[in-house]
């Protein structure tokens, strides 16, 4: 018992695997601390919370709060990465001068009281019969007291002000009883105050202003497949089996639903999905395992709901009756949403989302990391609509999943034109906002709208200043074009007009979207619909050839409607906010994605995109995500201000957009997710497609890797340029800094590039793009400095070198010589943008290679490994 007693007790210390976190750490901090603007009191106390091994980057990365009297300061959560008891990259967040900027050591409110403002505060009822069950020290545990949902643990913190003061503060969290917030607040110990709230629960609302949550094309139930095919069954090994819309498919739209069989993957899930004790053998014959529990929660109780039973053979066949209402098919979709939680879990393992560092087990297998957080999944919630939700409280506590219907917005027939070259009828997608669409048919003249383009838009046509045929537009349909400000204020300036609809046209290539009305469309009453921009434009340059153009608008019947349990895309997204979650700052840490300029949302789109790729699949296709559960057929372009394409034509969003130009948070994780899909492109350009998402070594495999490592890397509440430094150190750490030149270019055309600003993190205003690259990224043929004009990678290499010139150079010879002078590899070449050598029968270890072409040399170290 003693020895196990000291094992922990040297591990809580920092030490693991023979290595003391702890002094390493210390350091590095005291050596550096006058570049980080430290005292040398700031860097005394800290706490290490987590480490855990990164297998790709061959580091520790260890996660530690600043404390101050040995009480945390609250998200002051640093990042260090440790290889052989050296730091080798840290990302700090201590707060400077703490000593000065704490207001006492001593709380005057009782934790229990702490319990009570809080809720007062969050507006839930009062707390009733708080029982303490634990205490230790400055950390309490106290029951539920019937306002939450688990207990309600209380511990003493400081809280940093907007005014960068420290106010010793209760930190504590209150899952309320419907599911919808996972609160974490810190209510001020000394007046009861609430200082600071976040939200465990990520909510991916539906439907939010000009461009958010956009829809496109004709919800078409399983019908139409990117491969023309029947329902199949296929055989991956003995065991159980699902029938499910299996990785890497979309949605059911993207492919038939298979019956898979065994799909577990022996490292991730040892003993299978349906295990926990770690045992051979299943303990639970339903939907229920290590990883997961998914469960109907039609009712919205939180409680425990149906989960369809496979019996002793663990066969979970169900049929998908897409036709009818998705009740109809609970057992189906709960066993997709089952198999796509497992899937996640087995994947990301293989990239470093294990047990140590966080991952929803139940039994962790002696794997380090805390246990029994297996993600709670609701299917079919009742608790919502046209959204989903997933709240990650830290590590050692279940996360829940919550996937909601959603409406069957979709592309229909609405608009019939009567007269002219253009008769006929064209499809539209409804607005969010307004009145609803005419049951009976309106006809009636379309009218281009017309502005004096006083403010910032130089468009004449899309209403976003004051209208100058205001008159013409009185009783009639209005023709307006998608623009730079909300549908709803230029919808609401239409009718003000006199129009009867609004027929909106899209201004970027691809179907129409969902509009969302933003300020102004909860006054719209007349009803609102936007048309593809191929047809809109028609339209258009008829009305403004002097052309009269007569249309009819009328309601279509909508299907029933669609499950976003069969949204692979959308169960990723979610998934994947308990990984960034707890990968950021650490598992024992959730709250580090809560300031402005977060990313959240743009690492679970990625991974709802990264997972279903397929090997088809080209960077300039349209993928919109969640385009399914919007009601959308294949080429939908999702949910989002713009479907995800490498080809600007389609995606044409940078940097500077994160400045008030998008939602936040949605908007803004685009943003990230364009960024890092081009990433993805970029390295697959280089390195390939790999089909194998666990163990492959393609292009795709690599981004995937880099963006995993970089959120261990980063900092609390990380902004667009301390995320991509991470992933650029990732690279390093790594890969010896193989692609460093590539991550930069895919990065800087976005807007991300080597100047650019992000301000502070916590605004969303004061972002600086810029296209620019480092120096030794940037070869340009007006250089005459040789030394400039080479980039030679991979380095450290395996033998298989890459050189880029500038120029093309002729007969050059390559050399490399040892530490002694010894000329041990020779080659002559033609050098051009880029050439490769082979050296790989060179022996571990570090050398020179020289480029001489005569009039020049160019000498630099070169690391076999």
């Amino acid at each position: 018992m003693k020895r196990i007693t000291l094992l922990l007790a040297l591990l809580m210390a920092g030490f693991a695997f023979g290595q003391d976190f702890n002094s390493a750490i210390s350091s590095y901090l005291n050596n550096n601390r006058t570049q980080l603007g430290l005292l040398a009191e700031d860097v005394q106390e800290f706490s290490i919370k987590s480490q855990a091994f990164s297998k790709s980057m061959q580091v520790h990365t260890v996660h530690l709060t600043q404390q101050y009297n040995g009480i945390d300061i609250f998200n002051s959560t640093s990042s260090f990465a440790v290889r052989n008891g050296v730091v080798v990259h840290a990302a700090t967040s201590f707060v400077q001068d703490v000593a000065n900027k704490v207001n006492t050591t001593n709380p005057s409110v009782t934790p229990e009281t702490a319990i009570g403002k809080a809720a007062q505060a969050l507006g839930i009822e009062a707390p009733t019969g708080l029982e303490l069950l634990e205490a230790n020290g400055t950390s309490f545990l106290y029951s539920n007291g019937n306002i939450s949902l688990n207990e309600i643990p209380v511990s003493l913190v400081y809280q940093t002000t907007n005014e960068g003061n420290l106010r010793l503060a209760w930190d504590l969290s209150i899952y309320i009883k419907d599911a919808s917030h996972y609160y974490s607040v810190r209510i001020d110990a000394q007046d009861g105050e609430l200082l600071n709230t976040l939200d465990w629960v990520v909510s991916c609302t539906f439907g939010e202003g000009d461009h958010v949550h956009a829809t496109d094309t004709s919800n078409e139930s399983s019908l139409l497949f990117k491969n023309d095919a029947t329902a199949i069954s296929f055989v991956a090994g003995g065991g159980a089996q699902y029938r499910v819309y299996a990785m890497p498919l979309s949605n059911p739209n993207d492919g038939p639903d298979t019956l898979v069989t065994s799909p577990e993957d022996g490292t991730a899930s040892p003993f299978g999905w349906h295990d926990t004790d770690g045992v051979g053998g299943a303990e639970f014959e339903i939907t229920r395992g290590n990883n997961v529990w998914a469960q109907e929660d039609q009712n919205a109780n939180n409680g425990v709901g149906a989960s369809p039973d496979g019996g002793a053979t663990l066969n979970f066949d169900f049929p998908y009756l897409l036709d009818e209402q998705p009740a109809n098919y609970v057992d189906a979709a709960t066993t997709n949403l089952f198999y796509w939680n497992n899937i996640i879990h087995d994947v990301t393992y293989h990239y470093g989302f294990d047990e140590a560092n966080g991952n929803f087990q139940e039994n962790n297998y002696g794997n380090g990391g805390a246990g029994s957080d297996s993600v709670n999944a609701d299917a079919q919630d009742g608790g919502g609509i046209n959204n989903a939700n997933f709240g990650t409280p830290p590590d050692g506590s279940n996360p829940r999943m919550q996937m909601f219907l959603w409406d069957p917005a979709g592309l229909v027939e609405l608009l019939t034109i009567n007269n002219g070259p253009l008769a006929g009828a064209y499809t539209g997608v409804a607005a969010n906002y307004g009145g609803p669409l005419p049951a009976a048919p309106l006809t009636e003249d379309l009218v281009v709208v017309e502005d004096d383009d006083s403010g910032s838009s130089s468009d004449p046509n899309d209403a976003c200043d004051t209208l100058t045929n205001g008159g013409d537009l009185n009783g009639k349909i209005a023709v307006i074009r998608r623009g730079e400000c909300e549908f709803g204020f230029k919808s609401l300036a239409a009718e003000n007009a006199g129009a009867v609809a609004v027929i909106m046209v899209n201004n970027v290539p691809g179907d129409p979207i969902v509009m969302g009305g933003g300020v102004n469309g909860g006054s719209v009453t007349i009803p609102c619909f936007m048309v593809n921009s191929t047809d809109g434009e028609a339209i258009i340059a008829e009305l403004l050839g002097g052309n009269t153009v007569n249309g009819t608008i009328q309601d279509v019947p909508l299907g029933p409607n669609l499950d976003g349990d069969l949204d692979n895309e959308i169960v990723a997204h979610e998934y994947a906010h308990g990984i960034s979650n707890r990968l950021t700052g650490g598992p024992n840490n959730t709250g580090c994605l809560g300031n402005d300029e977060q990313m959240g949302e743009g690492w679970s789109d990625y991974l709802g995109l990264i997972l279903t790729m397929q090997a088809t699949d080209q960077p300039e296709d349209i993928r919109g995500l969640a385009a399914y559960a919007a009601g959308q057929g294949i080429n939908g372009s999702g949910i989002r201000e713009a479907p995800y394409s490498t080809d600007f034509a389609i995606n044409d969003f940078t940097y500077a957009d994160t400045n008030n130009n998008v939602s936040q948070p949605h908007g803004i994780g685009f943003v990230w997710a364009t960024m890092l899909w081009d990433l993805t492109w970029a390295l697959i350009d280089e390195y390939g497609f790999d089909e194998d998402i666990y163990n492959g070594t393609g292009g795709n495999n690599i981004a995937f890797q880099l963006v995993m490592d970089g959120m261990k890397l980063q900092p609390c509440n990380p902004g667009f340029v301390t995320g991509r430094d991470a992933i650029i150190e990732a690279d390093e750490l790594a890969n010896g800094g193989a692609n460093r030149c590539l991550i930069w270019t895919a990065f800087a055309n976005r807007g991300l590039g080597f100047s650019a600003d992000q301000g502070s993190q916590f605004s969303r205003t004061d972002q600086v793009e810029a296209f620019d690259l480092p120096a030794d990224c940037s070869l340009g043929a007006e250089d005459n400095n040789f030394d400039n004009n080479f980039r030679i990678y991979p380095n450290p290499s395996n033998g298989i070198i890459n050189i880029d010139s500038v120029v093309s150079l002729g007969t050059t010879e390559v050399s490399i010589y040892d530490m002694n002078g010894r000329r041990v590899f020779m080659q002559s070449m033609e050098l051009g943008n880029r050439s490769t050598i082979d050296a790989s029968g060179i022996t571990t270890g570090v050398y020179l290679i020289k480029i001489d072409g005569g009039n020049y040399t160019h000498t630099a170290k070169l690391i076999i490994q």
